[in-house]
């Protein structure tokens, strides 16, 4: 039983015991219904609401922004260096070099098609008062790429950006994880109590993520009342379309890139599909990578990966793949521009695209991740999420339909990690094609 299914005694037990999502769900009705009667009332009193409650929609912004950077910093140090770099080799090579390379085709996927239909064109959402539009001012790619290192990590930590804390933090994890491995017990036991203490603030930050989300119903309501307020109920239209491109983004993907790897290493999509269903089912359900990956192994084996093999590429998959997220990044970072009428240049593209790759290996396999990496992604190119702005109204609209788009995105993931531990693993000889064969011709197959 996860936190938000724990049942809550108390004065608020009522609140608490009711899911998150019929929360968040109830926060956005009731803050449009409000939001849409402000719009038919006097300008007058609409401007009067939001200056007595805007405190409440900014302590969200607030929460968020807290907990961004020690999320980004724990989750890539402790995944980073999870990869025991002595057990990466050529099979590692293999699964890292084609889960970043999916990673990449399914952000840059995600950017055309957005960029075809362009998102939130037209919705001209604007913040509290004029000059508080943060301007999108881009700047070289190659100064881009030099500011992604920081000349003092600490300086970066104390600061917020988010960009060098990723950098240092994979750095870091590289090192950690190489210490880990050391010949010198008195480094070893360094290194993986270094990894224990990241592992633990990893796992501490979502603690506090889950915390801020029992929240985000009252946040959200706030937020959205305010919008709708001011833009009326056009921004629903906008809302839909962006669930409905990113479902369809996501479809692609499936059916071209992941059909296209599997049939490549000589595998039926369909039957490893099959092999899969529970495991996507538990995904689509949960939305967690890290929740699914009990079932993920079994199906796995199932499907006829060899044990040994899974024991060490599903884990992998699990931290590193990330497409479904990249596929929302995409989307979402380009409907977020245009809402606030600052649409992307090819080199602002680029860097969602180099931004989102990265961003995978630091994306946590919880629900509600995605909301945060995007964070990280806007800042990258240069429009900050701060309370009383145009882009952090946009945002809002973001947590008001994660929960659909986090269901898409995680399943996609999952589907990922089938599709290349699949191919990978028959080229190494690690797939049981006996067992394979079984389901090939749809007989029953329990392994473990």
């Amino acid at each position: 039983m996860t936190q938000a299914e724990t049942k809550s005694g108390g004065i608020f037990s009522w609140y608490f015991n009711i899911s998150i999502l019929k929360r968040i769900v109830f926060g956005l009705t009731a803050g449009a219904v409000v939001g849409i009667i402000l719009a038919n009332m006097p300008a007058a009193t609409a401007t009067a609401y939001h200056a007595n409650t805007r405190f409440f929609g900014d302590l969200f912004i607030r929460l968020l922004q807290m907990i961004v950077v020690p999320v980004i910093f724990f989750s890539v140090v402790a995944g980073v260096s999870a990869i025991q770099p002595s057990k990466l080799g050529r099979i590692g090579g293999k699964l890292m070099g084609l889960y970043l390379l999916t990673t990449f085709i399914a952000v840059s996927l995600a950017m055309i098609a957005a960029s075809i239909f362009q998102p939130g064109a037209g919705l001209n959402i604007m913040g509290d008062a004029a000059g508080h539009v943060p301007k999108n001012v881009p700047q070289p790619l190659a100064t881009v790429l030099l500011n992604l290192v920081p000349a003092n990590p600490f300086g970066a930590l104390n600061s917020g950006a988010l960009l060098p804390i990723l950098f240092f933090a994979i750095s870091f994890g590289i090192g950690l994880a190489l210490i880990r491995e050391s010949a010198e017990e008195h480094v070893r036991k360094a290194g993986d109590t270094v990894y224990y203490v990241c592992s633990g603030a990893a796992e501490a930050t979502y603690k506090i993520v889950w915390g801020v989300m029992q929240y985000a119903p009252i946040g959200v309501f706030f937020l959205i009342s305010a919008l709708f307020g001011l833009h009326g109920p056009k921004v629903v239209g906008s809302m839909m379309y962006v669930i409905v491109l990113t479902f369809c983004a996501l479809a692609i993907h499936w059916v071209v890139t992941y059909s296209t790897i599997l049939r490549l290493g000589g595998l039926n999509p369909l039957v490893v599909v099959k092999a899969a269903r529970e495991a996507l089912l538990t995904a689509f359900v949960t939305r967690s990578s890290n929740a699914t990956l009990p079932v993920t192994i079994r199906c796995m084996k199932n499907l006829g990966v060899k044990p040994e093999f899974v024991s060490f590429s599903a884990p992998l998959g699990a931290t590193i793949n990330m497409d479904g997220t990249a596929i929302y990044l995409g989307v979402t970072v380009m409907f977020l521009a245009n809402a606030v009428g600052q649409p992307l240049g090819i080199d602002q593209m680029f860097m969602v695209a180099l931004l989102a790759t990265l961003g995978a290996i630091g994306s946590a396999g919880v629900p509600g991740a995605g909301v945060i990496m995007l964070l990280m992604v806007l800042e990258g190119i240069g429009m900050k999420v701060e309370a009383g702005t145009a882009i952090a109204a946009a945002y809002a609209l973001m947590f008001a339909i994660d929960a659909i788009l986090d269901m898409g995105r995680t399943i996609t993931n999952i589907a990922g990690d089938f599709a290349i531990n699949s191919v990978v693993a028959k080229s190494e000889d690690s797939l049981d094609m006996e067992i394979y064969e079984k389901n090939v011709r749809g007989e029953t197959v329990t392994v473990g």
